[in-house]
């Protein structure tokens, strides 16, 4: 059940960053592609700009781009039929859960599947950088697990304060 919940909620997620990833793309100031598109959430996605802020030779722009363009040509996103699929399931006259719950399944794998060659192509991506280059991403990215970790130790006194208060009035 905790398995089908979470592909609801993510699923739906994953379709509009497929969207947005499949946008146009532009070149930032490091070189590396960005969906022109892209809504700000997903800009704050650790991993959508694992570089940004590095300095990249030309060498290293161009290499990085070839393995995205190999890796986005050997993978497709979401498709349409999956997603028509499912809306067919949901508008059906009886609602069948098993099928629909296979159907989550399915494509949550296929989610797991591309978001493991994604890390293989970052992992590629990062071992092209220079000593230097690496301590810089391994800075920004402590800066950024602060931050996250920062935000999350504010928001958790307000929600245990949110549900202790709404048990009390309950009672």
């Amino acid at each position: 059940m905790r398995k089908a919940t979470a592909a609801v909620v993510v699923i739906p997620a994953l379709i509009i960053a497929f969207s947005a990833a499949g946008a146009a793309e532009v070149a930032t100031t490091d070189g590396m592609p960005q969906s022109e598109a892209a809504p700000r959430s997903m800009t704050q996605i650790p991993q959508t700009h694992m570089f940004d802020g590095i300095s990249l030779t030309e060498q290293q722009r161009q290499q990085m781009r070839d393995l995205m363009r190999q890796t986005r040509r050997e993978h497709s996103l979401i498709s349409i039929n999956d997603l028509d699929q499912l809306h067919k399931l949901v508008i059906a006259e009886n609602f069948n859960e098993t099928a629909y719950k296979a159907e989550l399944d399915r494509i949550a794998q296929a989610e797991v599947t591309r978001q493991v060659e994604m890390a293989r192509v970052r992992n590629k991506m990062y071992q092209l950088l220079t000593p230097a280059q690496q301590d810089v991403l391994k800075q920004k990215h402590q800066q950024r697990m602060d931050k996250m970790r920062q935000l999350t130790s504010l928001q958790q006194p307000s929600s245990l304060h949110a549900a202790s208060s709404s048990t009390s009035s309950s009672q």
